[in-house]
């Protein structure tokens, strides 16, 4: 008998937040085995200048619950037009 995608999700709901994230990052990980190696340098490079930027103090975070509002609002007056 197969799981469920509903089954494993409420399974994986009750996992720690770090375990929800190895998950998450595994299965996007899973959709493109073979990335290409040019894509995951420029990547890593990426990352790497904006853990600076931060570091560094050039740049400074928007918490979640703000950007989570004002996508929601975009998405509500987009939703109007």
């Amino acid at each position: 008998m197969s799981t469920s995608v509903v089954e494993l999700f409420d399974q994986a709901v009750t996992l720690g937040e770090a375990d929800r994230a190895t998950l998450a990052g595994l299965l996007l990980e899973s959709l493109d085995p073979n990335p290409d190696p040019g894509v995951e340098a420029a990547w890593v490079r990426e990352v790497q200048r904006r853990l600076k930027d931060l570091d560094e103090g050039r740049v400074q975070t928007i918490p979640w619950t703000e950007v989570k509002a004002a996508l929601l609002s975009a998405e509500h007056d987009e939703s109007r037009r």
